[in-house]
């Protein structure tokens, strides 16, 4: 079955952190290009931060710059998004996407038109 899963969300403190990952299943995550996304409630989706293949460049948006980054484990088909100093306005259901077909992440990376999708994964933060 080709699909994306998260895992790792939860209840976390201010300013403490987290890890999501997004791991495949029917295909070779290594060879597409990976984006983050989040949905706060009541909130339009906002985008996070997006993994190039071309160059393994990764584009940070405002959300994430400073406090989250991202790797990829090819070994284990899996992507992490690493969240650090978290705040209450970081809470929203994280969601990743990838697509085969894209190679290089550009400032518009959040209307690309990605093929698969994960289910979304909750994180809350607050104390």
């Amino acid at each position: 079955q080709v699909q994306l899963v998260e895992s790792g969300g939860g209840l976390v403190q201010p300013g403490g952190s987290l890890r999501v990952s997004c791991a495949a299943s029917g295909f070779t995550l290594e060879h597409h290009l990976v984006a983050w996304f989040r949905r706060a409630p009541g909130k339009e989706r906002e985008a996070v931060l997006c993994m190039s293949t071309s160059d393994g460049s990764t584009y940070y948006s405002a959300p994430a710059k400073g406090r989250f980054t991202a790797a990829r484990d090819n070994a284990k088909n899996t992507v992490y998004l690493q969240m650090n100093n978290l705040k209450p306005e970081d809470t929203a259901d994280y969601y990743c996407a990838a697509d085969p077909g894209l190679r290089l992440c550009w400032s518009d990376y959040h209307f690309y038109d990605y093929e698969y999708w994960g289910q979304g994964i909750q994180v809350n933060v607050s104390s």
